[in-house]
């Protein structure tokens, strides 16, 4: 018995140039040729005409100056395309990144119209508009917006799966974002899904814990003065081997070189196997107080009575391990649910990159090896998005699924 036709996967390019019009075309020579191949295969399948509808846009900040025209030459070679996108340090595809150089990446997606809804500042994500109902949202955020950190609970709240992932914009001069236009007022924007659109999603810490987890005691603000009942800093020196007795300055440089990973006390866990990966806010640690016993966390909102802490490290290779494990588990979860990817979503921290690992397209490379040649596109951010949080040094690594026998686009 014949198997049904599967599902069309998405299409991806990449370019790096100093004029944006070369590299522009460069990337749309590829993605133009690759969504001519799917749309013939498609047909050839099915019988069906294949639209792609959806567009992302990642442009590194040396192309943040020309958004405006880029978006407009992409609008005319692909009229009827919505497209979001913003601006990071650096960019990615599937094995390849581009970082602190002219470039950008672009992907097609083939969704049904009524699966997704582009918003922003000017079009406002709600909960129920007509016929669409948002149950997860790709959001590009400017670190600069007001009560960021409330916002996201806010957005999240408007989906039905409560599930965000995406990431700030990083650039060391404008910083934009596009929805359907470009916009650099800060603000929030992005696109979000129906339920029909499947996504798996994970976060990678890329951290090692060097002690027990522990609980959150007292705490004041961003101080942690006390865990399981002890000092803070006396059980910081334990976890990490220090005697006592030791020094003030040998202490705060080995505290410097440590984080706290820290998951909320209302957060017990629990979510649907396969489905979002659970994750814990890292945090640096930014101080202490020999005579109080306290530590201090750069996050006074990730720490709260009753959390629970663990001191961590992080390191290359065990960053590298971790964002194996974390496609793993999405390879995993598809063949679990008889699921196929069809293209994915890679957004990394800008101190990552190649000047952590050492080494170019380091994290694309693990990912394409664990994945296979999916079509991929990222940035690098300053700030990760998951859930409804904002991450730091993270990776947010979503796949977008589909049944494995469904022929055609998702609908």
């Amino acid at each position: 018995m014949s198997q049904p036709p599967g599902p069309t996967r998405f299409v991806a390019s990449h370019a790096a140039h100093n004029d944006w019009r070369v590299a522009l075309q460069r990337a749309l020579d590829t993605l133009l040729h690759d969504a001519r191949v799917a749309t013939v295969h498609a047909f050839e399948r099915t019988g069906e005409t294949l639209e792609f509808s959806l567009g992302l846009c990642y442009l590194t900040d040396h192309f943040a100056v020309e958004a405006e025209h880029i978006l407009a030459a992409l609008q005319h070679r692909l009229p009827g395309v919505h497209w979001a996108g913003t601006v990071g340090v650096g960019v990615l595809a599937s094995g390849a990144e581009h970082f602190d150089e002219a470039a950008l990446a672009l992907m097609l997606a083939p969704l049904p119209r009524r699966s997704f809804r582009v918003f922003s500042g000017r079009q406002p994500l709600r909960a129920y508009s007509g016929d669409f109902h948002p149950h997860t949202a790709l959001v590009h955020a400017d670190g600069r917006t007001p009560d960021l950190q409330e916002l996201l609970p806010e957005l999240a709240e408007r989906t039905t799966g409560g599930y965000l992932f995406g990431g700030l914009t990083a650039s060391r001069g404008r910083s934009v974002q596009i929805a359907d236009a470009v916009f650099d007022g800060g603000g929030l924007s992005g696109v979000a899904f129906a339920a029909e659109i499947g996504v798996v999603s994970r976060v990678t810490q890329g951290c090692r814990p060097i002690g027990p987890r522990r609980v959150v005691s007292r705490v004041q603000d961003n101080l942690v003065l006390s865990l399981d009942g002890r000092a803070a800093l006396d059980c910081a020196m334990a976890d990490l081997g220090l005697p006592p007795d030791m020094a003030f300055e040998p202490v705060a440089q080995a505290l410097a070189n440590t984080l706290a990973g820290v998951h909320p006390a209302e957060d017990d866990g629990a979510q649907e196997e396969g489905d979002f990966g659970a994750d814990m806010l890292v945090r640096h640690i930014v101080g202490m107080d020999p005579g109080a016993g306290l530590v201090a966390i750069a996050d006074a909102d990730a720490v709260t009575k009753g959390a629970s802490l663990v001191f961590c490290r992080r390191d290359p290779q065990t960053a590298l391990a971790d964002l194996q494990r974390a496609a793993h588990e999405i390879r995993d979860a598809l063949v679990d649910s008889g699921r196929v990817a069809l293209g994915a979503v890679y957004v990394s921290c800008s101190g990552r990159g190649q000047r952590h690992f050492g080494a170019p397209a380091a994290e694309s490379g693990v990912i394409r090896d664990v994945l296979g040649d999916l079509p991929m596109v990222g940035f690098f951010a300053g700030g990760e998005i998951a859930r409804n949080r904002l991450y730091g040094y993270t990776g947010v690594l979503t796949v977008f699924t589909a049944p494995a026998g469904r022929s055609g686009a998702p609908r």
